[in-house]
């Protein structure tokens, strides 16, 4: 169930997945929060210069091994723009995050890409849950994922 805190923090997403599309990167954005509620890190996209695997997900995933014991990324949540990617999925898994809350899912990207004439990407948009288990998903939030799919809109359209 997405709460009023879970819009805030996917509001915040959204914004952030505006910066990375303002400055030439795909539009996606994700921020970690504590168990307690407390925003500890947010990112976007820095893929623009070559490196696909800057994903924010996967950033702050390394952010938390940095950062938080196991127990306290087990409570925190992640939430994002975009349904995690299969690395990010993994990425999440591997150091132990807990939930994992989305604006817009891969399944909706994908169909939103075939619809501007974009060619599929080399790695498969799988759902989270064919990557990792034990993780409470939720999403996506159909409100949102219009804004998002209008970013991705506005970037291949090189607005």
């Amino acid at each position: 169930m997405i709460t009023n805190s879970d819009l805030k923090y996917l509001r915040r997403c959204v914004q952030l997945a505006r910066t990375a599309l303002e400055k030439g990167d795909q539009p996606f954005g994700s921020v970690l929060v504590s168990g307690d509620d407390v925003l500890l890190a947010e990112d976007h996209n820095h893929v623009a210069g070559g490196d696909h695997t800057r994903h924010p997900e996967f950033a702050l995933a390394r952010w938390a091994v940095e950062n938080m014991t196991r127990s306290e990324r087990s409570k925190a949540t992640v939430y994002t723009s975009g349904e995690h990617c299969p690395m990010c999925a993994a990425a999440h898994g591997w150091v132990g995050l807990g939930r994992i809350v989305y604006a817009s899912s891969s399944k909706q990207l994908v169909e939103w890409l075939d619809e501007m004439g974009v060619a599929p990407s080399r790695v498969r948009n799988l759902p989270i849950q064919e990557v990792i288990r034990d993780t409470i998903i939720d999403g996506p939030v159909p409100e949102l994922a219009e804004q998002v799919r209008e970013l991705h809109r506005q970037f291949y359209a090189g607005e």
